[in-house]
């Protein structure tokens, strides 16, 4: 199994450590979109100050994911804290797809209603420089997504 997912931005690369012991299901859908190519050239489209920034929509717009089916849901006691990487879904608590968001900040109110994946462990530095807006006038893009 992979260890880390690394997203390379405009302004360096981003290593998010995976953690399958909190939702393998999760890890393995984000481990096989990159292993694919999928996350490649898609945008941060929704970047709140405070909050987190949010990407995995192929069209950027947030309303889009891949064609594999949605994951059930992986709700864990992980706390959305700086640097938490969890799944992105609509009320529906078994439709995240390939959406995803990084928080800047404590989250802990989404506690166990989204499913926690990783924890950035270098580079949240470029997620915090990451273009602002819903969505941002010039969003940031992950350029590569790769996973060792």
């Amino acid at each position: 199994m992979a260890d880390t997912l690394t997203l390379s931005l405009d302004s360096g690369d981003v290593v998010i450590k995976l953690r399958p012991d909190l939702a393998p299901g999760h890890v393995a859908r984000i481990v096989e979109l990159a292993n694919e190519g999928f996350y490649d050239g898609v945008k941060f489209h929704r970047v709140i100050p405070g909050f987190m920034a949010q990407g995995g929509c192929p069209q950027g717009t947030g309303m889009g994911g891949s064609d594999k089916p949605d994951l059930q849901a992986e709700f864990n006691d992980e706390p959305h804290v700086r640097g938490v990487c969890s799944m992105a879904r609509t009320s529906y608590p078994h439709s995240a797809n390939s959406q995803f968001f990084i928080c800047f900040d404590d989250a802990t109110f989404l506690d166990r209603q989204y499913t926690v994946w990783g924890q950035v462990i270098e580079g949240m530095e470029h997620i915090d420089a990451l273009p602002k807006g819903e969505p941002p006038r010039e969003p940031g893009v992950i350029r590569k997504a790769t996973v060792a």
